[in-house]
């Protein structure tokens, strides 16, 4: 006695529910690095001192820190933007370029746990398929079939649920000590022996 048809075509749903879950966590996941480095083009973040120089070697601030939406906004001074040779290029803003940058990695801000949780659901869609399956077609090789999806099913949802767990959204970090406001021009200078380095 062959496999029904019904088992081959369970199994072919729960692999193809298991590359679409997979899918989504890396597509959002690179569509987000994208957004950032976008964001971000042409200007290099100084870690030591918590700024960003933007590429005519001027020096973003940190002007906010918005713990609700999660996000650090840098800004630039207006009186050097606005005389910036390549201001047009850069923003439309008289108050000065501003950078934004989220507080939370990846996995831990809100984009990040919502498209989690969706790969999650995907995944566990699969596991109630099977299940069907294996009670409506119990002969010993397709319950040897049927078994080995649920188990790579279940191996991919505790994988993604532990990393869902592990990532909680808006996770508390301890208050760091105010950086030093170093002048603008020590801070190129530090910026470009880094970069020497």
């Amino acid at each position: 006695m062959g496999i029904h048809p019904e088992v081959l075509v369970a199994v072919g749903y729960a692999v193809f529910l298991l590359g679409l879950a997979l899918g989504l966590d890396s597509m959002a996941r690179r569509s987000h690095v994208r957004s950032e480095h976008y964001r971000t083009a042409g200007f290099a973040y100084h870690h030591k001192s918590d700024a960003w120089i933007c590429p005519e070697d001027q020096v973003l601030q940190r002007s906010e820190t918005d713990h609700e939406r999660r996000l650090v906004r840098y800004q630039g001074r207006p009186q050097i933007c606005n005389q910036c040779p390549a201001k047009s290029d850069c923003t439309d803003s008289d108050d000065g370029r501003e950078v934004v940058r989220a507080m939370d990695p990846w996995p831990h801000s809100e984009a990040g746990r919502f498209h989690r949780g969706i790969s999650l659901t995907v995944v566990l869609i699969a596991a109630p398929i099977l299940t069907v399956e294996a009670l409506r077609n119990h002969a010993p090789l397709e319950l040897v079939i049927l078994g080995a999806a649920f188990l790579v099913v279940a191996l991919t949802a505790w994988r993604l649920h532990a990393a869902f767990r592990a990532t909680p959204a808006n996770f508390p970090f301890p208050t760091p000590a105010p950086l030093p406001q170093l002048p603008a021009e020590s801070l190129r200078m530090g910026y470009r022996k880094d970069e020497e380095a």
